[in-house]
């Protein structure tokens, strides 16, 4: 009969017990530093750029006049890059998920692309600037309009797109797709009326998601040189343009010359928030009203 040495269990019932309540303090401890940090830049966003908000700066255009500059040049400017950004990353990311999950055989080729896909998803976003400065911007002479802008932000969150539609379609349960093709269906029957349906709420949360990011990126526009000066709203996407955040970049420069700048660009940054907050929210109900449960 083999006995027990109780003292030993407790020393490692002990060790454990300290250990997790190590790491769940740890753990507590990063999440609010992380939101007191947040808070921090939140309440000196709002105490610095709040007053500063009114229909004028909203609906005004950009001057050297720290109290008649306005941003309406810098949201149609966003506008008109979602425009473009919004159904290229669709139909790419969608595309290819449907490619890669029910088409593509697997082995070495679907490998190596899903590996890519991966791997440009970590890319930094100047790369892709790089990239948009060389092929659209010099090779295919477009200049810094908006068509490039926009196909230049549709390569940095394609991946994004790409993984969410693939995680969607994966979600999808097996027998449904089954039960169609004993009905008769061909495999893009399915895929249209059985498969892209159900998916559709990941798919949507993943493309609304990604935008939020592009309309937050800055690097990639700043180097295929799209300017923040006083230039003519943009009426189609091949005018030049800028955006909220390369607004913000060049209003927070200026603020070194002229303090007013500073608050300018915080009140940028409030409007810019409360487009990416319902953005988001608009992600969140559309996940939580669509969802089905199988």
């Amino acid at each position: 009969m083999k006995y027990v040495d109780v003292t030993q269990v407790q020393k490692k019932m002990n060790t454990r017990l300290v250990t997790n309540n190590f790491a769940k303090m740890l753990f507590f401890l990063s999440t609010a530093f992380g939101l007191v940090v947040l808070a921090v830049l939140i309440f000196r966003v709002l105490s610095q750029g709040i007053s500063w908000i009114d229909l004028n700066f909203i609906t005004g255009k950009l001057s050297t006049n720290a109290d008649k500059a306005g941003i309406m040049g810098a949201v149609l400017g966003t506008l008109w890059l979602m425009l473009v950004v919004a159904p290229v990353t669709m139909f790419l990311g969608v595309g290819t998920a449907i490619y890669l999950e029910c088409y593509a055989k697997k082995g070495r080729l679907q490998t190596i692309i899903q590996a890519n896909i991966s791997n440009l998803a970590g890319v930094p976003s100047i790369v892709f600037g790089i990239l948009g400065l060389t092929v659209f911007v010099r090779a295919l002479d477009l200049g810094n309009v908006v068509l490039a802008g926009g196909l230049t932000m549709s390569l940095l969150v394609l991946p994004i797109v790409v993984v969410a539609s693939q995680e969607a379609i994966r979600a999808v349960p097996s027998y449904l797709s089954e039960a169609s093709y004993g009905m008769g269906a061909t495999k893009w029957q399915t895929i249209k009326n059985i498969v892209l349906p159900a998916a559709l709420p990941g798919i949507l949360t993943g493309a609304i998601l990604s935008l939020s990011r592009a309309i937050g990126e800055t690097a990639p526009l700043i180097v295929i040189g799209i300017p923040a000066l006083l230039i003519p709203f943009p009426g189609n996407i091949m005018d030049k343009f800028t955006v909220l955040p390369m607004q913000i970049y060049y209003w927070t420069i200026d603020s070194a010359l002229v303090a007013e700048y500073a608050n300018l660009a915080a009140a940028t940054i409030v409007v810019l928030l409360l487009v990416l907050f319902f953005l988001n929210s608009i992600a969140v109900i559309i996940r939580n009203k669509f969802q089905r449960r199988y």
